[in-house]
């Protein structure tokens, strides 16, 4: 395709389309593949509007299972899961209502668990340093600073 040469609306909403049956995609990332494609900015506002309508593409579906799958699967905490979406050009209040379906229970015994794990493979004995090193561990991984305080001050 030659740079002046935009693809067709009905080949750009097949194959975003299917992209988005085949994976659940966020409306930034299909509007950045629709770009790749060399598609004019009003059919691509069209494929999108499309999508939506007809529920392939919903970025709040998106952001709740992107942050499921992320907090089970890579151990990440609200804050890095919030900082991707935000990424991902989500809005804010589909970002808390995402966040909002996490189990709090269940969350703060996984911080508490990912702590205690890598406590257990730390040789710091200076406890004011120990305690930095996990602090700085579950901080990276995404976790609140009140609840790793929380945590580690019965540690």
């Amino acid at each position: 395709m030659s740079g002046d040469e935009h693809m067709e609306y009905k080949v750009a909403l097949q194959r975003a389309a299917a992209l988005c049956s085949s994976q659940e995609q966020c409306s930034s990332h299909i509007r950045g593949k629709l770009k790749s494609w060399t598609v004019s900015d009003e059919d691509a506002l069209k494929v999108i509007e499309f999508l939506k309508k007809e529920l392939f593409l919903d970025d709040a579906r998106y952001a709740t299972f992107y942050a499921r799958d992320k907090y089970r699967f890579h151990g990440w905490g609200k804050i890095k899961l919030a900082v991707m979406l935000r990424q991902k050009e989500i809005p804010q209040a589909v970002i808390e209502e995402a966040l909002s379906q996490i189990d709090q229970e269940e969350y703060r015994q996984r911080c508490e668990r990912l702590i205690s794990e890598k406590s257990a493979t730390l040789k710091e004995s200076n406890q004011f340093k120990r305690k930095g090193k996990l602090f700085r561990f579950a901080a990276q991984r995404g976790f609140e600073s009140d609840l790793i305080h929380q945590i580690l001050s019965y540690l």
